[in-house]
Formats: structure tokens, C-alpha cells, sequence
């Protein structure tokens, strides 16, 4: 599994406020890391430890979720809490989830003011991120702020529903202990055992 090693941490807007980690077309990555096992989702957790850090192993995840993701993103959400991850989401994920057996406890989004997810993202109160953006309006800039807290908190921030379903997998991995270290040269070894 290759990843792209993206220095969001380093950058700054002018005014002096943190980037948003979405890609885009003007984006050129700085590097790139391998994770490499014999499951995916060993592989995946490995590649994200050497891009970002580790995915964490329990606490707490926050979901916000564009319409257009949210049933597809309930099986991955669900699959956490039975991991033993508290679910934080905004109320209108909190109600797809809830109607689809997930507790989850509703956070205000950064523009509905009092203590909101970017509050507790920044005090250090979550420990994964899972935001999919909506596209030009108002909860696109709610978005930013999220993404841009987790740059600047080192949250990982997952930001597509193959992302998040491949960090389950790597989270599973991690938990059942399946990560190890291999060097190409052992695998390869055994690959060509196995082929002869």
C-alpha cells in the first residue's frame, strides 16, 4: 500500500489560520511511504503510520458526513463502536446513525457557536476524524475548520468512505495484533518458495 506524504502540518494561510487537507488538482506530494503485509488492512495501518501516525486503537471518533456518504458510511461507523470507539457526530449523521443502531452523541458544528467539535478536536477529545466534504456552501467552510483542527491537533482525518473502510480494516489489524515486520527480501524469499 503506498501513501502520499503530504506536509499539511508545515503550511499556513496567509492570516495565519492552518490548510485544509482535502487534495486537489494543485497538490504534489513531498514523498511517499509503503506499507506492506499480507492483508490490506495491515498494509493500509503501516502506510499511515509512515505518512502521518498511527491510527489510534480506541477513544473517541467524530463523523460528519455530506449526505451523499451517509448510508454508505453507517457499516464502517458501526464496525468502530463495536470496537469499542464513542461515536461523536453532528446531528443530522447522529440521526442516520442512530436510526441504523450506532450511538452516537451530537457535537455543534463550528458555525452553530458554544462548545463545538473543532472546540474538542483542538483540547485533544478526539482521536479520529471521519469528514466528507459537501462542496461550495456554508458546511463546506465548517469542513475547513474541522479538517484544518485535525492538521493542526496530528488527528488522523479520513475523508472519503474507501478511507474510512480501509482504516477499518487497518484498525482491526492493529488490534488483533496482525501487524509485524518483514523485510522485501524475506517476502520475496517466500513468494518464490511458494511459486516453486
Amino acid at each position: 500500500m503506498k501513501e502520499a506524504v503530504l506536509p499539511f502540518h508545515r503550511f499556513r494561510t496567509v492570516d495565519g489560520h492552518g490548510v485544509d487537507p482535502l487534495l486537489g488538482p494543485e497538490m504534489k506530494s513531498t514523498g511517499e511511504v509503503m506499507g506492506f503485509d499480507s492483508s490490506f488492512g495491515a498494509a493500509f495501518a503501516k502506510s499511515q503510520a509512515g505518512a502521518y501516525g498511527s491510527l489510534p486503537r480506541s477513544g473517541r471518533v467524530f463523523v460528519s458526513m455530506a449526505d451523499r456518504d451517509k448510508r454508505a458510511m453507517v457499516f464502517p461507523v458501526l464496525r468502530l463502536a463495536d470496537l469499542g470507539f464513542e461515536v461523536l457526530a453532528t446531528a443530522g449523521t447522529a440521526d442516520v446513525l442512530r436510526r441504523h443502531g450506532v450511538a452516537a452523541t451530537v457535537v455543534r458544528k463550528h458555525y452553530e457557536g458554544g462548545e463545538t467539535i473543532v472546540d474538542r478536536i483542538l483540547a485533544g477529545d478526539v482521536d479520529m476524524i471521519i469528514n466528507t466534504p459537501y462542496g461550495n456552501s456554508g458546511p463546506r467552510v465548517d469542513g475547513y475548520e474541522i479538517r484544518s483542527a485535525a492538521v493542526s491537533r496530528g488527528v488522523p482525518c479520513i475523508t472519503t468512505v474507501q478511507g474510512a473502510a480501509a482504516a477499518v480494516q487497518g484498525i482491526e489489524a492493529m488490534i488483533a495484533g496482525r501487524i509485524g515486520v518483514r523485510s522485501l527480501q524475506d517476502a520475496h524469499a517466500a513468494l518464490k518458495k511458494a511459486r516453486s
